[in-house]
């Protein structure tokens, strides 16, 4: 038998976690269409009454987005140019009605291949709080997510937070993805990047991301190599090469070929990086 609680404050929640198999519920948009025909036996702590958890908030050292913010809610907030491919994201999570309901954190905890926020969230080098009863962590994103399904979220934990640091903020980014539509679907490969610039126009950082191609969405480090120190000019993407996209692991399916995924992937990346070029012209 299943016992569903719907605690207003975080320490209730934290509390309710002590529940035997007891499992934390944001959005729903994920955890119900997992279940299938399937019955739930435990404690389903439901978050989304927890009013703290929702806020988007500025802080002297970056910006907080609440773990219980929605998609839809991200997509019309009022953020820093360099965060546009978070936005251009949240536009592209599965459908309206999922945007209004589905969850930052819960799209993370979720640890999908293919889940649209992880790549735009890698580039801007976001941080997830966590917390239990025994106190909070921070952890860089590419600490949390561990693998297919996987995260370091221990069962007692609930991500409160994701933070991105005000000084990795980038002076432009962008996401692209490719499925079989446009909305409403499983990404084929989808990838984000954001370029920081200095007054002479200089790329002197710049950060790739790449998901659906790989276990967990990945930083290309060869690719963020070749970038840096370029002029931000249209045409530089040209020099990236199909070989600096070697640490990809794509996998074949019922969707698209490995083969298939890694040309998918040169080519959004090649037209995504012109994007952000574009808009750092404009």
């Amino acid at each position: 038998m299943a016992v569903y609680l719907q605690p207003e404050k975080l320490s209730e929640a934290l509390d309710a976690l002590r529940h035997p198999n007891a499992v934390v519920l944001a959005g729903g948009t994920d955890f119900y269409p997992a279940l299938g025909d399937r019955s739930f036996e435990g404690t389903i702590v439901d978050i989304s009454g927890v009013q703290e958890l929702s806020e988007i908030r500025e802080i002297e050292d970056g910006i907080v987005l609440g773990a219980t913010a929605t998609w839809s809610t991200i997509a019309q907030a009022r953020f820093p140019q360099g965060l546009r491919a978070l936005q251009q994201a949240a536009r592209h999570v599965g459908s309206l009605q999922i945007q209004n309901r589905g969850t930052i954190a819960g799209n993370l905890c979720n640890a999908s291949p293919a889940a649209d926020g992880t790549p735009p969230l890698l580039v801007l080098d976001a941080e997830v709080i966590l917390r239990s009863t025994a106190g909070a962590r921070r952890l860089p994103l590419s600490e949390f997510v561990l693998g297919y399904r996987r995260t370091s979220r221990t069962f007692d934990e609930i991500v409160t937070a994701i933070v991105i640091p005000r000084r990795m903020q980038p002076s432009a980014s962008s996401f692209r993805k490719l499925g079989a539509r446009q909305y409403l679907v499983i990404s084929i490969s989808m990838v984000a990047v954001a370029l920081l610039t200095d007054l002479a126009g200089m790329i002197v950082e710049a950060r790739v991301a790449v998901g659906s191609c790989s276990a967990r969405s990945l930083r290309l480090t060869a690719v963020e190599a070749k970038l840096q120190g370029l002029r931000a000019e249209a045409g530089i993407s040209g020099d990236i090469s199909a070989d600096d996209l070697s640490e990809l692991t794509p996998i074949t399916d019922v969707r698209a070929t490995a083969d298939y995924r890694r040309q998918a992937a040169l080519s959004l990346l090649r037209d995504t990086v012109e994007d952000c070029i574009q808009e750092l012209h404009r």
